[in-house]
């Protein structure tokens, strides 16, 4: 059967640039950078970016490119005779499912508030504190959270079993399109708000005073940055090697990885741009955590002349962003059984629904019914644990994978990586002894680095301030 592939190169731009822009883009990078006071957290991250995120963004397109799957086949199709490379396709895929079990969650909570922000009139009109308290009034209702999760899961997996042209191209090119238009129109609304140019000045110009005044240590701030640039690409754990096996060798994969960095870098600059600024304009904290877009800036909006207006278009975009990411890692799992067990795409579709309802259930029960759960301490649930599990452990654990994987002589190997990268017309990456050496030794170096970083976070936390508090 030939294989599928995009009508455009727009379309696989957008797309893999759907796929990085999610929830890390538009709802963790700025309330992170308000913790690490702004500039400070930001420009480490563009910079780690470029180092690490787009090196791997390649590796994870040309394994998809050359070996003409995503990872159900790519592996066994590229790996030398008598390997076992191709073993870790099934932890790939494992990782892709238990991301799911928690992403369609909440962006069940994207959802909800767009409607909400929509058809509820008095929701904006409440005090301060009933505004918050709604987020958690959603959290503890079951029935709730079940039925939005259910509306993301279906309509995600409905858009994938139209086809990947039909389906997946068509409906990400518009709604990636509208997404660019609404956060545009939010950034220019944020940065002509009275005092929104003091919340710009935090955002954008360094300050070491600010982030010692936060509380953070440079360490714990450029480790932060560290981190964030590599999640934020959804690499390490297949999703970009579908989309790799879509496209044509026309042009170089260098170029295609730079314009998907490119994209996804913009949104999450420009979501900062939206929300810093606001904060401040209202006089509310840009470093709030979690529940900085919930409870944050629902009170900002609140205050804002047209605010139930800009509310809706946010939550509006926050729902395009997820939904995005949800329905390229969808086509991932669809096409990793279509591949791998020669299904058809509808029927991978419908039974994957089931499948990630079910998946999906205890992550949705965690904030109520399994609230007793608590995997690390007083305060987490089971979307931390899963958390921990995608982003502190597959992410840089599948990273390291590819950069072995595609730099060892007993995988795939430097020479046939190189040759596939540098395919097709547009920019090249140098092959010289710097990057042979930073691709095969450094690069898999830092993402062990990163690993260990994340656990002694986690589980020695006394030890981690000393080393980089």
């Amino acid at each position: 059967m030939e294989r599928e592939s995009f009508k455009s190169r727009l379309g696989f731009i957008l797309i893999a640039a759907g796929c990085a822009i999610g929830l890390g883009n538009v709802w963790r990078f700025p309330y992170i950078a308000g913790q690490y006071g702004g500039a400070a957290f930001v420009l480490p991250y563009l910079g780690f970016l470029l180092l690490f995120g787009l090196p791997i963004l390649m590796m994870e397109l040309a394994v998809g490119r050359a070996g003409r799957s995503g990872a159900a086949m790519s592996f066994d199709n590229l790996e030398p005779k008598g390997t076992y490379w191709h073993k870790a396709k099934f932890l790939l895929i494992f990782a892709n499912y238990v991301l799911m079990a928690f992403y369609s969650v909440v962006t069940g909570w994207m959802f909800y508030y767009f409607y909400k922000m929509v058809t509820d009139v008095e929701f904006l009109q409440g005090t301060p504190e009933q505004i918050s308290a709604a987020f958690g009034e959603m959290l503890s209702n079951p029935s709730l959270l079940i039925f939005w999760m259910t509306v993301a899961i279906v309509l995600g997996l409905g858009i994938v079993s139209l086809g990947l042209r039909r389906g997946v191209e068509d409906i990400t090119k518009k709604m990636m399109i509208c997404l660019f238009a609404i956060i545009v129109v939010l950034a220019i609304r944020a940065v002509t708000l009275p005092g929104a140019d003091e919340g710009l000045r935090y955002y954008l110009i360094p300050s070491l005073d600010r982030l010692t005044q936060s509380g953070k240590g440079v360490g714990e701030a450029v480790f932060a940055a560290f981190a964030h640039a590599f999640f934020t690409l959804s690499i390490g754990i297949g999703c970009m090697t579908i989309f790799g096996s879509y496209i044509n060798k026309d042009h170089s994969l260098p170029k295609e990885a730079a314009s998907v960095c490119i994209l996804d870098t913009f949104v999450a600059l420009m979501a900062g741009i939206i929300i810093i600024p606001s904060c401040f304009a209202f006089g509310q904290e840009p470093g709030q955590g979690p529940g900085l877009i919930f409870v944050t800036l629902s009170n900002v909006f609140a205050q804002m002349p047209g605010g139930r207006f800009c509310g809706a278009a946010f939550f509006l975009f926050m729902s395009f962003a997820a939904l995005s990411t949800l329905i390229a890692v969808f086509e991932n799992i669809v096409s990793f059984w279509m591949d791998l067990k020669g299904v058809s795409r509808k029927k991978s579709a419908g039974w994957n629904i089931i499948v990630v309802i079910l998946l999906s259930l205890p992550c949705a029960l965690g904030f109520n019914v399994l609230a007793g759960f608590e995997p690390f301490g007083p305060g987490s649930c089971v979307l931390d644990l899963e958390d921990f599990f995608v982003s502190n452990t597959m992410l840089p654990l599948g990273g390291i994978f590819f950069a072995v994987f595609c730099s060892s002589r007993y995988g795939w190997g430097q020479k046939n990586f190189f040759k596939e990268v540098n395919t097709g017309k547009g920019l090249k990456l140098p092959v010289n002894m710097f990057i042979k050496v930073y691709f095969r030794w450094i690069l898999p170096i830092l993402i062990a680095v990163l690993l260990i970083q994340g656990y002694m976070s986690k589980f020695a936390p006394e030890l981690y301030a000393k080393i980089f508090g």
